[in-house]
């Protein structure tokens, strides 16, 4: 009679713990990974850690400056540092920094989008090439060029715009103009909207190339017409691109100097009207006034600088908050 011998199966191999994987997976790295991810590791904290300085050092020179400030930093209409006491608010330079950046992106931001849909949808390869060369080298021309050619070139052929725009729209009081130099907030936005177009187009042309070509020939092969596919399958899979492309922009216009302070007229006043002269901004107060500033002077210009920082870092949080909350912008999810 035969029997069956019944033997105990061998026990399971016990499975590596999450950490232990991690350790394997570690030591199998290259030794060139291991040196690329501490040299990428170092730089972002490299990069906080000046960002924290910088920070550090703004709110103690301006704490020291608006601590012997009479007037309120905030709202006051003044900037009156050699005064004793002295006098400096930052009411007129948040009003002529907000404006003149919103009239910029106004301008600009429409005109980018529609240049970056045209290089990449519209237009032929050899008429595309040229014109997208043409605005990368406007991307590299400096702030005081730009500048120059607004005091000499743009400021004098104004006059003609405020005078129609005085005639026809005078009567809501911003477009009202009293005849002076078009040295004034709309001058200034649309310099600026001039300098940060090349900016926008050119990330805003990248992101409509990476748009998944599937997307497009199932619309075209719905029947869609070329602006339904771009309407449909190109803008939304971009929408993400063309935010950061516009806080790009943004962030220049918010920060421009030497432009901004050779054609602007600032009285450190706030007119109603964007046609006369007016305001200012924090960087070309700090660029105008640096030069002459006595050691408190320096710290108050500081202070708006501090300022002009916060707001540089509202704006990108921000857009990264609207991109975050809203997961149809981005393409991965197209």
């Amino acid at each position: 009679m035969n029997t069956t011998q019944i033997t105990d199966a061998p026990p399971p191999a016990s499975q590596p713990t999450e950490v232990e994987q991690k350790r394997a997976a570690r030591a199998a790295t290259r030794p060139g990974d291991r040196i690329f991810l501490g040299l990428s590791r170092g730089s972002g904290i490299l990069l906080l850690t000046i960002m924290a300085a910088i920070a550090v050092f703004l709110t103690w020179r301006a704490v020291l400056a608006i601590g012997e400030d009479e007037g309120n930093f905030l709202t006051t209409f003044e900037w009156n540092t050699n005064t004793d006491p002295p006098v400096f608010g930052i009411a007129v330079l948040a009003f002529g920094t907000v404006v003149s950046s919103i009239i910029a992106m106004a301008l600009a931001v429409p005109v980018a989008v529609a240049i970056a849909l045209f290089l990449t949808h519209y237009a032929p390869r050899r008429l595309s090439g040229p014109i997208a060369y043409v605005i990368d080298l406007l991307a590299a021309v400096p702030s005081i060029v730009y500048g120059l050619w607004g005091a000499l070139v743009l400021v004098p052929n104004l006059t003609g715009l405020y005078s129609w725009l005085d005639t026809y729209f005078g009567w809501t009081g911003i477009l009202e103009w009293s005849g002076g130099a078009p040295r004034s907030m709309l001058t200034v936005g649309i310099l600026l909207a001039i300098m940060i177009l090349p900016i926008i187009t050119n990330v805003s042309r990248e992101v409509f190339k990476q748009v998944p070509q599937a997307h497009e020939e199932a619309a075209l092969a719905l029947g869609a017409t070329r602006w339904e596919v771009v309407r449909m399958a190109v803008l939304p899979f971009g929408r993400s691109g063309v935010i950061s492309a516009s806080m790009l922009g943004l962030g220049r216009a918010l920060g421009e100097t030497m432009a901004v302070a050779t054609v602007l007229s600032p009285t450190f006043t706030i007119n109603a009207s964007l046609l006369d002269p007016g305001g200012g901004t924090f960087a070309q107060n700090i660029a105008s006034k640096f030069g002459e500033a006595t050691e408190f002077g320096r710290d108050a210009l500081i202070a708006s600088g501090l300022v002009l920082f916060v707001i540089t870092l509202l704006v990108n949080g921000a857009a990264r908050a609207i991109i975050a909350r809203r997961k149809e912008y981005s393409g991965a999810n197209a």
